[in-house]
């Protein structure tokens, strides 16, 4: 018969039940700054000034609402549990204090010590290994939408950009979809996570462009990324400093989206340390829709509670990787769901230059009438994710699923909606001409 998690690994199963605990001692803690019922506005701001980062901050203050409620729990994916009960144990940093040993499925590091020198990377590799989707995903025609924060003015549409699909598929650390724990074809190619978004269906003029990245577990070797161009009808191979950048009128950039998504062993991560703060983790509206208050530059009147949060300042390692825009990154991290509420980036200067923040919900469905995508437990899914230039007040706002779609669920997670021949620059071409 099988074991229970708490008869083979008393530790890992009280490690979701601790940070509960902490997670709401602390937010009683900020009671008397915050409490359910409340309704933060631009008036207001002043009150979450320290629960959010800088960045989501000054999204209040330019009239980004949100709403108080009391903070709810997350568990893990029973796949993905018990795929850390079975492994973590075998999981080390290389002597290089960057590399992963050891891995296979689950979270690498559950059981954390501040006092780690090492606390910081590992926190990192946590989040590239989260629970949200371990296998595979496909979220279809999704829309982004440009627009200029503008506190109590109608929403100004500067760009609106629909793409047909954004998908990943994994090679390591598959949970619920054969072959598992891994893809056989990683052995051959190396290859640990490939990601495509196309085509694109709007605007007019880049209809049928997209991208496809490839990463690979070779530390020393940086990830391929193609491009494909539809004004020329070819294929291009795109530097990957570039990823650090936003083309055109977006905000997004491919190493800041979902968090922070750059190669991990290209860059240094410091443990800042940890806190309570606010972050949306149950949020209500499917579709999310435009913020009234701020000029459609974000989505808001969302449900925020308090959240406990692991904070770590993310540089460039020069000897690896230059020419990066952002002299930093500051990510913070649910200690709970593994996913981003927020994520602040700084220009070369060290001023503020960006912030992204995540909407995220926790259900058996991405939307209530779901009839394909339906799990038999609960697990995370993102329904707005917003991109806003603090120095410039552009904001690119991405609906999932989009308010203006046929596509009605989405998100298509550890379904086996993709496979690796999706992740072909041929295939890429031929959906786009």
């Amino acid at each position: 018969m099988k074991k229970s998690i708490g008869s083979v690994c008393p530790a890992l199963m009280a490690v979701p039940a601790l940070v509960m605990m902490i997670m709401l001692a602390s937010a009683r803690q900020a009671d008397a700054q915050v409490k359910p019922g409340d309704v933060i506005t631009a008036s207001n701001a002043a009150q979450v000034k320290d629960l959010l980062s800088p960045g989501a901050y000054q999204a209040v203050t330019k009239g980004m609402t949100i709403n108080i409620v009391a903070p709810g729990r997350i568990d893990w994916p029973p796949p993905y549990q018990n795929a850390t009960e079975k492994y973590a144990s075998q999981v080390r940093l290389a002597p290089d204090h960057h590399d992963l040993l050891g891995y296979v499925a689950g979270q690498p590091f559950p059981l954390l010590d501040p006092n780690d020198p090492d606390v910081g990377v590992k926190i990192m590799w946590n989040q590239y290994f989260r629970p949200i989707a371990t296998d595979d995903f496909d979220l279809r025609f999704f829309e982004c939408q440009v627009a200029t924060q503008n506190p109590g003015a109608p929403q100004q549409l500067m760009k609106m950009t629909q793409i047909g699909h954004f998908a990943g598929y994994f090679d390591l650390g598959r949970t619920e979809v054969d072959p598992l724990p891994a893809d056989p074809d990683f052995v051959k190619t190396g290859i640990w996570a490939r990601y495509a978004a196309y085509p694109t269906i709007e605007p007019a003029e880049d209809r049928g462009s997209g991208g496809i990245r490839y990463r690979y577990w070779d530390a020393n070797r940086a990830d391929d990324t193609w491009a494909y161009i539809v004004g020329s009808r070819r294929i291009r191979r795109v530097n990957e400093v570039i990823l650090s950048a936003s083309p055109g009128l977006s905000t997004w950039d491919a190493d800041h989206a979902g968090g922070f998504a750059a190669k991990p062993q290209e860059y240094n991560f410091k443990f800042l340390g940890e806190k309570s703060m606010l972050g949306c983790v149950h949020a209500k509206n499917s579709p999310a829709h435009p913020c009234p208050s701020d000029g459609g530059a974000t989505s808001c009147g969302e449900d925020w509670e308090m959240r406990h949060l692991y904070m770590v300042e993310v540089t460039p390692r020069p000897e690896r990787i230059t020419g990066i825009l952002q002299s930093k990154t500051i990510v913070y991290i649910d200690g709970e769901g593994w996913f981003n509420p927020y994520v602040d980036s700084y220009d070369r200067k060290g001023e503020l230059w960006k912030t992204q923040i995540y909407l995220m919900t926790y259900r058996d469905r991405p939307v209530p009438d779901a009839k394909i995508a339906v799990y038999p437990f609960k697990r995370e899914f993102n329904l707005a994710a917003s991109s806003v230039d603090v120095q410039s007040g552009v904001s690119t706002t991405c609906y999932l699923p989009g308010p203006n779609t046929a596509e009605r669920e989405c998100w298509y997670i550890n379904m086996g909606a993709v496979d690796r021949d999706f992740f072909m620059t041929d295939a890429m071409a031929k959906a786009g001409h």
